[in-house]
């Protein structure tokens, strides 16, 4: 049956945050301003990594990768919600299905990339003689290849099972942006599909990745402890410790967001979630790896001069 007979809605409107002209103002140049930073900064370090051959390892491609994620994850929002706040508060319901369908395919890309990035850095310190074997170039293909497939395809399906729906409208949207959770209640048909295939992708991009990712770091943190002299133990975490904290920061709002769908689903508190991991985490990523990464410092140095230069 054709789209345009499964529901009888052509346009969702936004709820947003707040109808206060100043406050919305306020938090248009906020958001606006955290836009241009996760911009600049994301596209600076895909340039370093790009133009810099010390930096052509397979960590940093899998930065690369995730900043690469970061930018497409906040153009997909933050436009949108730089017009609501506008005072344009509605979106088209192709524009919310086109949001859904990229939303849901960065954060889960995102997730996948941790676990991969993990299993880099697990490789790194475990087995370090084996490296190079183990995070071969055709490796690192397959494992981000594998990281976009599987993203893609899971959206597509979420996407599909939307779009199977029946919206009776009025409809209003207790959120800044078409996600999942903030979707499903408003269908006037059974969700029961859609609420099996979101707890199966719950488990698997959320609980088993993150049960993956921790496995990955217990190993790491053995042997760092093994490690006898406290220099070599500081070098060590020194490697990892950065993806570490943007693991945390990411998965603990994902996994709220998409752990509490349904009934317990709370409107005030998945918006403030959705912004920490689609707005905040990703422009503090690039400021958390440039701080504690001194090979991305010497890259940027070395991009500055350069442009500086001409």
């Amino acid at each position: 049956m054709a789209v345009s007979n499964q529901t009888m809605v052509t346009e969702f409107i936004l709820q947003g945050f707040s109808e206060s002209r100043p406050l919305q103002l306020a938090l248009f140049c906020i958001f606006f301003f955290l836009y241009i930073m996760a911009l600049v900064g994301n596209a600076l370090i895909v340039v370093a990594v790009r133009l810099d051959s010390g930096l052509h390892t397979p960590m940093y491609f899998f930065l690369a990768n995730l900043v690469i994620l970061d930018i497409g994850c906040t153009s997909t929002v933050l436009p949108k919600l730089l017009e609501n706040l506008a005072d344009k508060k509605s979106i088209s319901y192709v524009g919310c299905m086109t949001q859904l369908y990229f939303l849901t395919w960065f954060v889960g890309a995102e997730l996948l990339l941790f676990t991969a990035m993990a299993y880099d850095r697990y490789v790194a310190i475990c087995h370090p003689l084996h490296y190079t074997t183990m995070m071969s170039r055709m490796v690192c293909i397959l494992l981000a290849g594998s990281v976009w497939a599987v993203s893609v395809i899971t959206s597509s399906v979420h996407t599909g099972l939307m779009i199977q729906l029946s919206f009776c409208g009025p409809i209003v949207i207790d959120h800044y942006l078409c996600e999942i959770p903030a979707l499903l209640p408003l269908s006037c048909s059974s969700t029961c599909v859609n609420d099996i295939m979101t707890v199966v992708a719950d488990i698997f991009f959320a609980v088993l990745n993150f049960l993956l990712t921790m496995l990955f770091y217990s190993f790491i943190t053995f042997s760092i402890m093994a490690i006898r002299t406290t220099e070599g133990k500081k070098r060590a975490f020194s490697t990892c410790s950065s993806h570490l904290i943007v693991v945390t920061m990411y998965y603990s709002t994902v996994i709220y967001v998409y752990l509490s769908s349904g009934s317990s689903y709370s409107p005030n508190k998945g918006q403030i979630m959705a912004v920490l991991y689609s707005t905040v985490s990703p422009t503090l990523n690039p400021v958390i790896y440039t701080l504690k990464d001194k090979d991305v410092k010497r890259a940027l140095r070395k991009l500055f001069m350069f442009l500086k230069g001409k």
